[in-house]
């Protein structure tokens, strides 16, 4: 069990990064097979009055999310390193969320979980990326708390100990 704890993490890792670098040739170049399922996303949220949401210059474009799947890859695999663990539990964080979005896709609009007649294997990649994104989150879950202790310490100002810490010239002196 031990060995499996040691080594499952960078197991996922990789895995999760090769499926998501390999993906970025097709999103990247527009591949066919892009436009398709961007396409069917794109007619499906106009069918709702958000046309372009997923067209090339959307919010959700093909660009935006390959972007994504690239930042995710980049700090799963630095994140290997001990002295960057809590990169890799952003990185999985990061995983997760792009894959949260990308199996209620395929389940829940119509493109379905065969978009590309490839058998479904986009989907189960994307289902198995998905649970082991889960499973590093929650595996490395101290380390996220840690990570986000730190950016707050950055960017939320302490005004308790910063106020006690510069205290008005006048405050030391006494009134009778």
């Amino acid at each position: 069990m031990q060995k499996l704890l040691r080594y499952a993490p960078a197991a996922f890792s990789l895995f999760a990064s090769a499926v998501f670098l390999d993906s970025l040739r097709y999103k990247f170049s527009n591949a066919v097979q892009t436009q398709v399922i961007f396409g069917k996303l794109d007619a499906w949220a106009a069918s709702f009055g958000a046309a372009g949401l997923f067209a090339q210059t959307g919010l959700f474009s093909q660009y935006v999310i390959g972007s994504a799947e690239l930042v995710a890859s980049g700090l799963l695999l630095i994140g290997l390193f001990p002295r960057f663990r809590r990169l890799h539990a952003l990185g999985a964080l990061v995983a997760l969320a792009v894959m949260s979005g990308a199996v209620s896709f395929h389940l829940f609009t119509p493109l379905g979980v065969d978009p590309n007649n490839d058998g479904g294997g986009l989907f189960a990649a994307a289902l198995t990326i998905w649970a082991t994104s889960l499973g590093l989150t929650i595996f490395r879950f101290r380390e996220l708390v840690a990570l986000g202790a730190d950016l707050a310490r950055v960017f939320v100002p302490d005004h308790g100990a910063a106020a006690g810490a510069r205290a008005p010239s006048h405050a030391s002196v006494r009134m009778p």
